[in-house]
């Protein structure tokens, strides 16, 4: 039975990563910060699905917290979800500093290293995957958070080069506004997003793991955000940047 380790594993898109695996017949390591929900969550898959579920609270913004993931990984799995993450109340410059570093830990120094820990293993038994969580916003212009998001995309696209092995997927997963709790947590109001932009967080794994079976290193779950980067692509940076802050982050 293959394992997967997925990290912010008890809402939103990483939940819904935990119901896809633990259906396929995955062993799963559900990693969050609160013990309580975790086990909750824990006992909730292993009675709808029947199977193995660890879990490992930590806290990766801080040190204590990366290593016992790390360490975990070092042991192996077949598929890592580098999920957890958050955005901050406020816009930049006007986020306190320690935020914005606590941000950049959870979402670029913590894929590094669990990318990293899982890597070994992976390669030594010639297979395995790696899904990194990233945002549609990594390809606008919107404050830190879209510019951690844009380090991720960079990031595993360049690690997937460099491992250099089909048997080795390592992708970035760019969903756009999806219905979590995301906003809630970061105090955002998410009034102004259109209702046809929302996402639902089982649809976006489902096309996350076709296009990791595809072998794609960017997936961006649904045409709608599909056309919306292409476009992107096409409008100067400040135009940009006007449109991303009237529909929100």
């Amino acid at each position: 039975m293959p394992t997967a380790l997925i990290t912010g594993a008890t809402s939103g898109i990483g939940a819904a990563f935990a119901r896809r695996l633990a259906a396929d017949a995955y062993s799963l390591v559900l990693v969050a910060r609160d013990e309580l929900r975790l086990t909750r969550t824990a006992d909730q898959l292993k009675l709808r699905y029947g199977v193995s579920v660890e879990v490992l609270p930590a806290d990766l913004a801080t040190e204590e917290g990366l290593s016992r993931v790390e360490s975990r990984l070092r042991d192996g799995v077949d598929l890592l979800v580098n999920n957890a993450g958050f955005g901050n109340a406020g816009r930049f410059p006007h986020v306190p500093v320690e935020n914005e570093v606590r941000m950049l830990k959870v979402h670029c120094e913590a894929v590094l290293r669990l990318t990293l820990a899982a890597l070994p293993g992976m390669r030594e038994r010639d297979r395995g995957a790696i899904v990194n969580v990233a945002s549609v916003a990594a390809f606008f212009t919107r404050g830190t958070y879209s510019a951690s998001k844009a380090w991720v995309v960079n990031f595993s696209e360049s690690a997937a080069n460099e491992v250099g092995n089909p048997r080795i997927r390592i992708m970035a997963l760019c969903p756009g506004f999806v219905r979590t709790e995301f906003h809630r947590r970061a105090s955002m109001d998410a009034s102004g997003i259109p209702g046809f932009l929302w996402l639902k967080a089982d649809d976006v794994v489902r096309e996350a793991m076709r296009d990791l079976a595809l072998g794609r290193r960017v997936s961006i779950p649904d045409l709608r955000y599909k056309a919306i980067v292409a476009v992107g692509r096409l409008v100067p940076r400040r135009l940009q940047a006007a449109v991303s802050s009237r529909i929100g982050r």
